[in-house]
């Protein structure tokens, strides 16, 4: 996906999108297929927003890799390329894989110092797939 970066001071899917692009996602994410007028519509319910703006953040998460679309007259109609989920976990793999490349230690490392100030909780999710993961290897 080209065109991403992450914003720290953000959470979720914010951290990888701007505000506009996370809101058009997440009624991507929602509808089968959308309009750019549908989205504009259900984005200007909330706040004033120019169809021209909505159009062209719909282009650009079409280009990021984002949005798939398809011509329907004089119209596109787009869809997520992606599940939510799958999107935060390309992100996730994405962030790993820059910091692994700029030297800052593998995942593996990485996950240790997580581990360090991890709760129970995560502790117990994190044995979890790592016991799914060897009864993948082991199948």
């Amino acid at each position: 996906m080209k065109g991403i970066r992450v914003r720290t001071e953000k959470d979720g899917i914010r951290a990888w999108l701007f505000d506009l692009e996370a809101d058009i996602m997440e009624i991507a994410w929602v509808q089968d297929e959308v309009a750019v007028g549908s989205v504009h519509d259900e984005l200007e319910a909330d706040r004033e927003i120019a169809y021209t703006t909505v159009m062209t953040t719909m282009g650009r998460l079409h280009d990021k890799g984002l949005l798939l679309r398809e011509r329907d007259g004089k119209r596109y109609l787009y869809r997520a390329a992606m599940t939510r989920d799958a999107f935060l976990h390309k992100m996730a793999e994405e962030v790993f894989s820059s910091l692994a490349d700029a030297g800052l230690g593998s995942v593996a490392s990485l996950l240790a110092k997580r581990v360090e100030t991890a709760d129970d909780a995560e502790l117990d999710r994190l044995e979890e797939l790592i016991r799914r993961r060897r009864r993948e290897i082991d199948e």
